[in-house]
Parts: C-alpha cells; sequence; structure tokens
C-alpha cells in the first residue's frame, strides 16, 4: 500500500511506501533542473532567462534539502527523472528493485 502526495512529509513526496520507510519522487527534467538532460533547456531567446535560472537553481536547492531531511529521519528515497519514466520496463526494474528490500531497521522520524 502506498499514498500520494503526502503534505506531512518534507517535499510532499509523489509516493510514500510507509510500511517500506521508502518514498519515491517523480521530478520533471526542466522544473528541477535535471543537469545534462536535453528536456533541462531554457530557451535561448527568452528575455526572461535570468528569472528562469534562479528559479530552477532554487528549485534544485530545495529538493536536496527535502531530500536531506527524509534521509535524516529514516526515509529511503528514490528520485525518478521525468526522462527516466519511458521505456516502462526500465521504469519496473527500478522501481521493483528499490521496493524490494526490507524497511530500515531504525525508527522513522514524524514531522509537523
Amino acid at each position: 500500500a502506498f499514498r500520494c502526495n503526502a503534505p506531512d512529509l518534507p517535499g510532499s513526496p509523489d509516493l510514500v511506501f510507509d510500511a517500506l520507510g521508502s518514498i519515491v519522487f517523480v521530478h520533471g527534467c526542466f522544473w528541477h533542473l535535471h543537469r545534462g538532460c536535453p528536456r533541462m533547456r531554457i530557451p535561448h531567446n527568452s528575455e526572461r532567462r535570468g528569472y528562469w535560472y534562479e528559479k530552477l537553481a532554487r528549485n534544485a536547492l530545495r529538493d536536496d534539502r527535502v531530500e536531506a531531511e527524509l534521509r535524516e529521519a529514516g526515509w529511503r528515497v528514490l528520485i525518478i527523472w521525468e526522462c527516466e519514466t519511458t521505456p516502462r520496463e526500465r521504469l519496473r526494474r527500478t522501481l521493483a528493485e528499490f521496493l524490494d528490500v526490507a524497511p530500515p531497521p531504525r525508527r522513522r522520524r514524524r514531522f509537523r
């Protein structure tokens, strides 16, 4: 069993598997600054290029902070990038490998 968009956890993770102590985020390559990905590009002719760089950099810093907070609280975290959602079989394998583990031994800290 899992729950979606958990507002009680930092970053409102996309998928939370409480019994496994596992969290999955699905990040859009553009919005979360997937460095090196062709989907992460700001149009060169954009008049607001500086705004977009600053906005996306803030998103990436927030993502790093949220992931660190969750890991410190005892959660296992998987980031799936938008470009990694196909082919579907690879995505299935990634999720199966991540979720096919015993829960972490320590108790997870609650938020809020």
